[in-house]
């Protein structure tokens, strides 16, 4: 199994405030919680995915000190097709944040998606009929992982809230490009409890009407 070569998150500081600890121990638990709903999932159904499989906050430059860190960056191997490598990277929210700032955050996967490091000084461009500069996450994954908004902390009027939010956003034409090329689907965390994450309870951001699995082809 390959494993990305980034670098993690640091460890957050020591957080004063109380009321952010308890949100940010409620976070933490719900991600793990997440995680084993995978782990567990994948021992039913014969796949393999380990706990080392469930990989923490992975630092993904964007340039000039921006990143995108998900939550969680999840490896998960089926044991249909030959054994397929499925990646995902998994947002957990918890309705600490609104709608629209939630939404927000497929532009920053999609500039991720686009974003090209720019040249390093003093080193020499490619020359004519040599390869061009490529993707950065091209060298860490040979697809671009899938998209899993999971989402907790609110009823089924809040959660509904957030897919239609999550569904405006994915109708700007500038993101187009890359949800033709990424899925990017959500599920409300009770659902993905209840009948495990490879039962078809996630609702794709272009098609909230549908119910699919999440390891659904491309």
């Amino acid at each position: 199994m390959e494993w990305p070569e980034l670098r993690q998150r640091r460890p957050p500081k020591l957080v004063a405030d109380r009321t952010a600890a308890r949100l940010r121990a409620g976070h933490s638990l719900t991600v793990t919680e997440t995680g084993l709903a995978f782990l567990q999932d994948a021992r039913r159904g014969g796949d393999e995915s380990r706990p080392l499989d469930w990989i923490l906050e992975v630092h993904h430059p964007l340039g000039s000190g921006e990143a995108v860190i998900p939550d969680a960056l999840l490896y998960y191997r089926t044991r249909e097709d030959g054994g397929s490598m499925l990646r995902a990277f998994v947002e957990v929210d918890r309705a600490t944040m609104g709608p629209e700032r939630l939404a927000a955050k497929l532009t920053s996967y999609a500039r991720l998606h686009d974003y090209i490091p720019a040249p390093i000084p003093g080193r020499p461009r490619p020359a004519a009929g040599q390869q061009f500069l490529e993707e950065d996450w091209r060298r860490h994954y040979p697809l671009f992982p899938r998209l899993l908004f999971v989402l907790d902390g609110t009823g089924p009027a809040g959660i509904e809230t957030r897919i239609r939010a999550l569904r405006a956003a994915a109708s700007d034409r500038a993101l187009s490009g890359f949800l033709r090329n990424v899925p990017v689907l959500a599920a409300p965390l009770v659902d993905l409890l209840r009948g495990g994450p490879s039962a078809p309870v996630w609702l794709p951001v272009q098609h909230p009407d549908r119910r699919v699995p999440w390891g659904q082809s491309r």
